[in-house]
């Protein structure tokens, strides 16, 4: 079966939702995401990416501030980001093909750039 490209909010629950199945009991990471309290956690970031990726604009967060408060509590590393985009875009590619797919796997690596510059310093 051909994939599609990422089209709707569905999809990008979809994504969000399939991402965490992977992240939640990853060696490197995973341990970021324990006690998160998900009924509130895939909603945000599901909103966070529909306003990246189609315009919508339901998402209100600062994640740049949570990220930080994350690093006081548990020290992360370039390599954690790395390895966040790593599995994101295995995920991308996994279930979508596409320009919004292809721009999903873009935007993270500035994302991860970014975060990984301002919360790490590196």
């Amino acid at each position: 079966m051909a994939k599609t490209d990422i089209r709707t909010k569905e999809d990008i629950q979809r994504l969000v939702e399939t991402f965490y199945a992977s992240v939640k009991p990853d060696p490197v990471i995973g341990h970021f995401f324990t006690g998160l309290d998900w009924d509130h956690h895939i909603p945000l970031i599901t909103s966070f990416w529909a306003m990246v990726l189609l315009g919508e604009r339901t998402y209100t967060g600062d994640p740049m501030t949570a990220h930080r408060r994350l690093h006081q509590r548990m020290p992360m590393q370039r390599s954690h980001f790395d390895h966040w985009l790593s599995i994101w875009e295995h995920t991308v590619d996994e279930l979508f093909a596409g320009m919004v797919a292809d721009e999903a796997k873009q935007r993270a690596h500035s994302i991860a750039a970014v975060m990984a510059h301002k919360v790490t310093g590196t």
